[in-house]
């Protein structure tokens, strides 16, 4: 397994635990307002896999669980075995992903590897290549949402509420997914680090917290779990 990144303590990550969080490398996405773009271009470390167990293994009893992010896990090809072994040192699991891999979430519900998933949705469908970069589709991830809607494992949607998306937008979106037991949307921010043809879209002016409140209570209706 790939780890690029940790944070080692973390109250904000996992609904009501305390855990950790790790950062793969690699994404299939290129959102114009990624805040990890140093996983997906090249330029991150890797942690030796050493480091990454002796830390689990030391922190047992002190942390509830461990978030998997990055980056898209669903890419990394030991992600069952080692989310097998958080299970052996007894840690909840928590994964977020992108949704673009409905074949492994299934395949992580069958095997029941996961207490928790995080799954985000950035754009109407019909802009997905726009705001993810060219190739990407919001059916797999509208499949994801859809199974694990289906299933009894928590989860949550998320989406960020970039300066592109407007009222109408998030109208769309909330009628493309199935009612959800949770769905956050979160403010946006510039990124550290960006690509220079997209200075344009990162520097437009972000919603005020009043606006993205008043964008939830319009679509409320749709997503009656939404918050902000």
């Amino acid at each position: 397994m790939n780890i690029s990144g940790i944070i080692k303590s973390s109250l904000i990550d996992y609904p009501g635990l305390i855990s950790c969080v790790l950062f793969v490398p690699g994404c299939n996405y290129s959102c114009f307002y990624c805040h990890n773009r140093s996983l997906i271009d090249g330029s991150h470390i890797l942690l030796t896999p050493q480091y990454v167990t002796d830390f689990l293994q030391k922190r047992v009893g002190l942390l509830d669980g461990v978030v998997i992010s990055g980056g898209e896990p669903t890419l990394q090809s030991n992600l069952i075995p080692f989310l097998q072994l958080l299970r052996g040192l007894g840690y909840q699991i928590k994964l977020d992903t992108n949704g673009s891999h409905p074949e492994v979430v299934k395949e992580l519900l069958k095997l029941e590897l996961c207490d928790y998933f995080a799954v985000d949705y950035k754009s109407p469908a019909e802009d997905y290549p726009k705001i993810c970069g060219h190739g990407a589709e919001a059916r797999q991830v509208v499949e994801t949402i859809r199974m694990l809607s289906e299933g009894d494992i928590p989860f949550e949607v998320r989406t960020t509420v970039i300066p592109l998306l407007g009222r109408k937008d998030l109208m769309a979106m909330t009628k493309e997914i199935p009612v959800v037991p949770r769905y956050v949307l979160n403010r946006y921010r510039v990124p550290d680090k960006y690509l220079p043809q997209d200075e344009d879209r990162i520097r437009m002016k972000p919603y005020s917290l009043e606006e993205i409140k008043s964008m939830a209570g319009s679509v409320i209706d749709y997503q009656p779990n939404i918050t902000t």
